[in-house]
This record gives C-alpha cells, sequence and structure tokens, in this order.
C-alpha cells in the first residue's frame, strides 16, 4: 500500500531504527516506545492482520530472535509482546521489555545498538 507508514519504512523512505531484517521481516524501534526498546515486528508485504501473514511461524520465529536479544541487551527476562492492530493497518507485532528494563527508552540510537549486539 503506497500510503501505509510501515510500507515506507519497509521502502526505506521513512527513517527507523532497524534491528533486524531478513528477505520477509523488518523489526525496529518504535517512535513511542512503551520501555527501553520496544520493536515492531511486522512482514515486508502489506498484509492487513498478523493472521493474514503466510506461514506466521516463520514470523513468531523473528519475534522469538527479537525477545531473547532483547533480554540479553537490557538484562530483562520479563519481555512482553502484543497484538492489536488498531494502530496502523498493516501486521505487526509489538515486543518490549517491561518498566523494569534498565536504560533510556528514547535513546533510540543507544537501544538499536543493544539490541544489534544481542542478535
Amino acid at each position: 500500500m503506497s500510503d501505509c507508514i510501515f510500507c515506507k519504512i519497509v521502502r526505506k523512505e521513512i527513517p527507523a531504527h532497524i534491528v533486524y531484517e531478513d528477505q520477509k521481516f523488518l523489526a525496529f524501534l518504535d517512535i513511542h516506545p512503551q520501555s527501553p526498546g520496544h520493536v515492531q515486528v511486522i512482514p515486508k508485504n502489506h498484509y492487513r492482520w498478523v493472521w493474514d501473514v503466510p506461514n506466521v511461524g516463520q514470523y513468531f520465529e523473528v519475534v522469538a530472535k527479537v525477545a531473547r536479544a532483547q533480554q540479553k541487551a537490557f538484562d530483562n527476562e520479563w519481555v512482553l509482546s502484543k497484538i492489536v492492530g488498531d494502530e496502523v493497518p498493516h501486521a505487526h507485532i509489538w515486543v518490549f521489555p517491561s518498566d523494569q528494563a534498565k536504560g533510556d527508552k528514547m535513546d533510540f540510537e543507544a537501544n538499536r545498538q543493544k539490541i544489534l549486539s544481542a542478535i
């Protein structure tokens, strides 16, 4: 979709703090983080809902990879995930450490580097 903000991020038309990318999925820091390292994991192709994504198991493997990296990066075992889908009409899964995570949630580049070094 040409006007979808997440599709624009995939096409690199809008900058994002990317922490993971492969042929099918992209993970980037949320600009309104719940905690340090709050990430959105999306399919690169536009699907409205998470359950519309083909082979959803691959999607959740990426989510798990990001969550494990967040556990290491923020020294916090408790990582939350959330699937609602009303904020942006593109499939997305929130993955974020609990509010006990160490670090400044608005320090995007430092949080990005922490996750990248843990993946």
